[in-house]
């Protein structure tokens, strides 16, 4: 259900509105709302196709005991795959 509503958001509303929704709505723990910067940040550079590129994450968040994480790891982590553009050959 939460990625059909995801799907939905993304279309339907600004991308601001929709990823706040789902980090808070289709996540359980939801995701802290200081995570939509970083996650906003993934969604563009898995557009540009920069799936490794570091992401900075808020003070006091640590990803395997790094201040950064990779792109595709935000991406899976925060299942934000319904805001990736894709084509018609996939990512």
């Amino acid at each position: 259900m939460g990625r059909l509503q995801a799907d939905e958001f993304a279309r339907l509303t600004d991308i601001r509105t929709a990823l706040s929704w789902h980090l808070s709505s289709n996540h359980f723990p939801a995701i802290p709302q200081y995570m939509l910067e970083p996650c906003l940040t993934a969604i563009d550079n898995a557009n540009a196709g920069e799936w490794d590129a570091p992401i900075d994450l808020p003070n006091g968040v640590e990803w395997r005991g790094s201040t950064t994480c990779p792109t595709h790891a935000l991406i899976e982590h925060a299942h934000l795959d319904s805001f990736i553009d894709c084509d018609d050959e996939g990512w």
